[in-house]
């Protein structure tokens, strides 16, 4: 099977065999996406960013669930 690019990808593809490969994987993944053979990354809602975000500085105050804490969750839904 002969593979044919136009001349501007072929181009596109030499400058990016240069890249170091962190930067080539992610071309790579945006073309993938673009080229519809690779879904796109999941987009948070801004409800998941703030809760995503309130974790994290839970977490940076050190404000973890006690393990009474997890049995109680464990025992609430059965486990």
């Amino acid at each position: 099977m002969l593979l044919v690019m136009t001349r501007l990808l072929d181009e596109a593809v030499a400058v990016a065999a240069r890249l170091p490969e962190d930067q080539q994987d992610e071309l790579a993944r945006v073309l993938l996406q673009l080229a519809g053979h690779e879904p796109p990354p999941y987009i948070l809602t801004p409800d998941e960013d703030a809760d995503i975000d309130a974790s994290t500085a839970a977490e940076a105050n050190g404000a973890f669930a006690t393990d009474d804490d997890m049995r109680a969750i464990g025992a609430k839904y059965g486990r």
